[in-house]
């Protein structure tokens, strides 16, 4: 099974009450909850997209963090992930680091990036049945304004029609996703369930506003 999280900044204590205010008492109670969430769902043969912003520790502290996460580690690489600049910092948990990269998920493609990309490679695939075949998977801007610019752009971009070589008009996809980890209470979701999750979320906010 492959998973996929999102700026989880364990050690990252100022997120509780700035930006993210998480709420948690202390940076161990984070900590804990987190490994707990995800330990809870992730198995040692499971895959597990990273899409950046990993921790905010020191490299022992890390290094510990690490070894207590199951599953095989694959890192799309953020700006405030120091493995790539600090040798101290071990990687060998590691199957990769990279800054980005394009996989395969149950015939779709799936584009990972840290930083949203607004307009990503196979946007406009579709399998015969019509249904989306390629999804972008990011983070960075966590539940920020950033993230509602993001909301209304793929809005403005599904809503628009345009003709196809086909000659048939078609509403341009746009199947951005957000894999903040508070989104999904700190656990690693599949591609299928970040879709549901992206969507319910979406549903909800959509009444609040």
């Amino acid at each position: 099974m492959r998973y996929y999280i999102a700026d989880c900044h364990f050690f990252h204590g100022e997120l509780n009450d700035q930006m993210d205010c998480r709420g948690f008492a202390d940076t161990e109670e984070m900590n804990n909850y987190m490994l707990k969430k995800w330990n809870a769902k992730v198995r040692s043969n499971d895959e597990v997209v990273i899409l950046g912003d990993l921790s905010w520790g020191k490299p022992d502290e890390t290094k510990e963090l690490l070894n207590r996460l199951n599953g095989k580690l694959y890192l799309i690489i953020g700006n405030h992930d120091r493995f790539h600049q600090n040798n101290a910092y071990k990687t060998d948990r590691f199957v990769w680091m990279k800054h980005y990269e394009e996989l395969k998920d149950n015939k779709r493609k799936v584009i990972l990036s840290h930083y949203p990309v607004m307009c990503y490679n196979g946007q406009y695939y579709r399998n015969e049945k019509g249904e989306n075949k390629t999804y972008m998977l990011y983070g960075h801007v966590h539940d920020t304004m950033d993230q509602r610019l993001i909301e209304q752009f793929s809005d403005i971009t599904r809503s628009t029609v345009r003709t196809g070589r086909d000659g048939k008009e078609m509403h341009i996809p746009c199947n951005m996703i957000n894999c903040f980890c508070m989104y999904s209470d700190y656990t690693p979701l599949t591609l299928d369930e970040w879709i549901i999750c992206d969507k319910e979320r979406r549903e909800q906010y959509g009444k609040r506003s």
